[in-house]
């Protein structure tokens, strides 16, 4: 089944509107007593939170945004933002001794970053990956963007649901075809049906997310290799490994990139968002991996200072092998409470948990709730921010809610509030 953006063409998606998505509101205003109601300051913070999130767009208001414009609201679990909280600490422990403490901030804030380059070549002593071939980014955004803009020209194929920015991002005279991934099937990607797909359409872009987001589906290492070698007659293959330290093969708690893989395939670009592991989201630090070519390419159109001082720093940190080896203690005890987790959610009455290899569970409702009552009630009730997924194309139907796994107190706070509201 494709879908594409095109006037007479494929499946129309309704804009998103939390004021049509959310009429439980409506039929319950008369009902704000009870395990199910809502008393009319609850009420009033729905609308609030609505607004923002309707100003928010196909994405959500993050917790900072939450806690400033409704004070009201007492976020203490943030599961909506993807990420490892034990490497959070850990940067926290480090940016604490070596920064702060020696008074070495008004450095990092003062004085120019180092170049585009510099700083690649610093990942790349630590991905064992020559330096020409990686492109340094303000985030993944940054990348991603950069990369459609510069690389894509008229046809693009994406998986959905995925991470919107693909689409959103893409110009608006290419063309966006979807290969949709059913519910029914638990979201998995079909390779034969996906590369007739793109046989037929012939696109100049493919976009593979591994894991995806919002679902965790994953395709492993071989299977994605033979992928590529079956997809080299698209000019432009984007693999997105933003989630990949958190998918393992094996019981090693081994991940495995295929960025290595990039000099084989000249046409494969792997893209890496470094929030997710970390939860330095406010730093803004990511990277790509490509030919050198694409890379002098996008240095020669701009992004010669687009580091700040802090991401260099972590660059660097991430590039020390006493860094590497604590995280990736972090990393295995991370994954290890997740697997609890997503197993505690799978135990839920009224929930059905798709299989996942990343670090959140997408979740579908089997009961009489919806999808926004429950991510508002957890949210104004229990302090959970958890993330609605009816903006997301693919999962229309006002019932899947994305959780992401946080530490081990966290993970058992949200399974005590979700028994008591669903179980």
């Amino acid at each position: 089944m494709l879908v594409q953006h095109s006037p007479d063409r494929g499946l129309r998606f309704k804009p998103f509107d939390l004021g049509v998505s959310a009429r439980w509101l409506e039929d319950r205003r008369s009902k704000a007593s009870g395990r199910s109601g809502l008393n009319p300051r609850e009420l009033a913070l729905v609308e609030r939170i609505k607004r923002l999130k309707k100003e928010a767009g196909s994405h959500s208001p993050s917790a900072w945004t939450l806690a400033k414009l409704i004070p009201e609201l007492r976020v203490k679990v943030d599961a909506c933002f993807l990420s490892n909280p034990y490497a959070t600490k850990l940067f926290l422990m480090h940016f604490q001794r070596e920064v702060i403490r020696p008074r070495k901030l008004r450095a990092l804030l003062e004085l120019y970053p180092s170049q585009n380059r510099v700083i690649a070549s610093k990942l790349g002593r630590v991905l064992e990956l020559p330096s020409e071939s990686i492109f340094v980014g303000n985030g993944a955004a940054e990348i991603i963007q950069a990369i459609l803009h510069r690389f894509t020209r008229e046809k693009i194929v994406i998986n959905l649901p995925t991470f919107s920015p693909y689409y959103e991002f893409a110009q608006p005279n290419t063309q966006v075809v979807y290969n949709v991934l059913r519910k029914e099937d638990d979201f998995h990607f079909d390779r034969g049906a996906y590369v007739n797909l793109v046989h037929h359409e012939q696109p100049d872009t493919v976009v593979l997310i591994n894991p995806n987001n919002p679902d965790g589906g994953y395709i492993s290492r071989a299977v994605l290799r033979e992928l590529l070698g079956e997809l080299r007659f698209v000019p432009n293959v984007i693999v997105d490994e933003s989630f990949i330290h958190f998918a393992c093969e094996g019981s090693d708690y081994a991940y495995r990139s295929v960025a290595d893989l990039v000099s084989r395939f000249p046409n494969l670009t792997v893209v890496k968002s470094m929030s997710k592991d970390f939860g330095v989201a406010g730093i803004r630090a990511g990277y790509a991996v490509m030919a050198p070519g694409r890379v002098r390419t996008l240095l020669e159109n701009g992004y010669l200072w687009n580091s700040s001082g802090l991401a260099e720093y972590f660059f660097d940190l991430y590039a020390r092998p006493d860094f590497q080896a604590q995280y990736e203690r972090a990393r295995v005890r991370f994954i290890r409470d997740s697997r609890r987790f997503f197993a505690a959610l799978h135990k839920i009455n009224g929930l059905r948990v798709y299989p996942t290899h990343a670090n959140f569970a997408l979740v579908e409702l089997q009961n009489e709730l919806c999808a926004d009552e429950l991510v508002c009630r957890l949210l104004i009730r229990r302090g959970i921010y958890t993330r609605t997924c009816d903006d997301k194309k693919g999962l229309e139907g006002g019932k899947f809610v994305r959780i992401a796994a946080r530490s081990r107190l966290e993970n058992a706070y949200m399974i005590r509030s979700l028994r008591g509201m669903i179980g």
